[in-house]
């Protein structure tokens, strides 16, 4: 971090935690909300500036990319940073042409394991995985079949539970809106086990266990049953996620 971004931050940072300054309180108890958002936006810059030092293709990334990196790091300027350095990299060298192609990943999209269709009640986007489906493969190409689904969406082996979640946590970060894990076998939980330490505690508050007899009251209490996928007792028929 450069002498100039590093005083900076820590001017913000002692403004947006200093008490002794009587007018940031009171700016805080009128309106915290405003005061919030202009934090993040100066940090937005923050983090461009220092990310674009060192990697010039961070000036493609847009303002709301940026933030989803920010909170997923608590608002850690330094942490966000490293996270979205670490993105530019893998994404540079794992998708070297800028998108996985289909014909790249044709074993897993032949599982038809992974469909989207229909909204939830605050507009997110609803996928549904049939994970019984999935039979293990390359981890390689089953990342990059993740890759290619969490690009199509923005988004039972173990190493491809963790394949998948190390992508969405590390390079889709903020992506995820509720994950609801329906009607598992009692093997997943043994799976499940090995998985969780892998998970970062952002994530973890996301993740639902649904009992197959509250599945519709539990999906309905977040999705309209009019956006419901026919296979739970909805209207919409899944579409297979390289249809979308």
């Amino acid at each position: 971090m450069t002498s100039y971004l590093r005083k900076k931050f820590q001017n913000l940072t002692t403004t947006s935690q200093s008490s002794e300054s009587e007018d940031v309180v009171r700016e805080t108890e009128v309106n915290p909300g405003n005061n919030m958002e202009e934090i993040e936006r100066s940090k937005i810059g923050i983090v461009r500036a220092l990310v674009q030092n060192q990697n010039p293709s961070a000036k493609d990334l847009d303002d709301i990319m940026i933030r989803r990196f920010l909170r997923a790091r608590d608002h850690d300027v330094e942490k966000a940073s490293a996270m979205l350095l670490k993105y530019l990299k893998w994404r540079t060298e794992f998708v070297t042409t800028g998108f996985i192609s289909p014909s790249e990943i044709t074993t897993d999209i032949a599982h038809g394991k992974l469909f989207m269709q229909g909204f939830d009640k605050t507009g997110r986007p609803i996928v549904v995985v049939f994970a019984a489906r999935h039979k293990a493969t390359n981890v390689e190409d089953f990342k990059r079949y993740v890759t290619y689904s969490l690009d199509k969406i923005c988004a039972s082996d173990i190493r491809g539970y963790i394949a998948a979640l190390s992508i969405l946590q590390d390079y889709y970060p903020e992506r995820l809106g509720k994950f609801f894990i329906i009607n598992v076998p009692y093997i997943f939980m043994t799976a499940w086990k090995m998985v969780y330490p892998f998970i970062d505690k952002n994530t973890r508050k996301k993740i639902l266990f649904v009992e197959s007899s509250k599945t519709w009251s539990t999906l309905l209490q977040d999705i309209d049953e009019s956006q419901l996928p026919d296979s739970f007792g909805g209207k919409l028929e899944l579409v297979p996620i390289q249809d979308c």
